[in-house]
């Protein structure tokens, strides 16, 4: 009996805990990073050279990537790789309800499977196992993969069967995430520049109606102490609300508050382009440069 060989191509803030993750419960992993795979390998895990060979020395392809056109670019080579063994890609990056559409299409047109599964919980999450995945696919698929995603994740999620529907859920989950975060800190502002104290706003909001993940975990472990180590950039979070505004327009629904939230964050991203998302505290407060996190 053949074991079932899991590939990897991303090893990045989330990619690398995620990988080490699936090692460490025992599954056989073929890793690569074009930042450098030996540099990021996790222990348990084997490097390959290139996403090429990745393709050809697994069955089943985890992506952990930073957005649609690397996925794109990678599902390309991996495609276009001659005795190519993996049949299965299972996308975990942010990508865009399209980019998963299209990724789909060019699996298929080598083959080959394409799972939209991006996930959420941050860097934290992705060390202890404890995010959350979001599969769309085959019902069927998740059943056959289900084992290696608990080792990944706590809560696995069965959101549709057709690619772009885990897009759709990762991205109006960060687009709450993100409003969230933004009108705490400007709440915050408003208290500071009324003579509160910050952690008076805080233990007040986080008993009442207004608390939110923003509020209880991201303030006091990285904007209180400004330590700005959440390790998911101002960046990311830019694109993830601008793929977020360009899917309502695609589906037509109501994007007042989502162009609102976009245009927040990408004028934050303006003024701190390297900086941690949870410096949107900073940028909101009118701070403008370098960015502050520690380490």
């Amino acid at each position: 009996m053949t074991t079932h060989a899991y590939g990897w191509i991303g090893l990045g803030n989330m990619g690398e805990p995620m990988a080490a993750n699936l090692a460490q419960a025992g599954f056989d992993v073929l890793a690569f990073d074009a930042a450098g795979t030996e540099a990021r390998l996790p222990e348990g895990a084997q490097a390959a050279r290139s996403s090429a060979d990745v393709a050809r020395g697994a069955d089943t392809v985890f992506l952990s990537l930073p957005d649609g056109r690397v996925s794109l670019a990678v599902i390309a080579e991996m495609m276009a790789t001659n005795d190519r063994r993996a049949g299965t890609v299972i996308d975990l990056s942010t990508i865009g309800t399209q980019a998963a559409r299209d990724a789909a299409d060019a699996c298929a047109a080598g083959d080959a499977v394409f799972i939209d599964c991006p996930v959420s919980g941050g860097q934290v999450g992705a060390r202890a196992a404890t995010i959350a995945t979001m599969w769309g696919g085959s019902a069927d698929l998740l059943e056959i993969h289900r084992p290696a995603l608990a080792a990944i994740s706590k809560n696995i999620f069965h959101v549709g069967d057709e690619p772009g529907m885990g897009q759709t859920v990762k991205l109006l989950n960060n687009f709450l995430s993100a409003t969230t975060m933004a009108a705490t800190s400007e709440a915050v502002h408003f208290g500071l520049s009324q003579g509160l104290d910050m952690q008076t706003i805080l233990d007040v909001v986080n008993v009442s109606s207004g608390r939110s993940y923003g509020s209880m975990d991201k303030f006091p472990r990285h904007v209180v102490p400004e330590t700005w180590d959440s390790f998911f950039d101002m960046a990311l979070m830019a694109k993830d609300l601008t793929l977020f505004e360009e899917s309502l327009n695609a589906a037509g629904t109501h994007n007042r508050i989502g162009q609102l939230i976009a245009d927040v964050w990408r004028q934050a991203h303006g003024v701190l382009p390297d900086a941690d998302h949870t410096e949107i505290y900073r940028a909101i407060g009118g701070e403008t440069g370098t960015t502050k996190r520690s380490g």
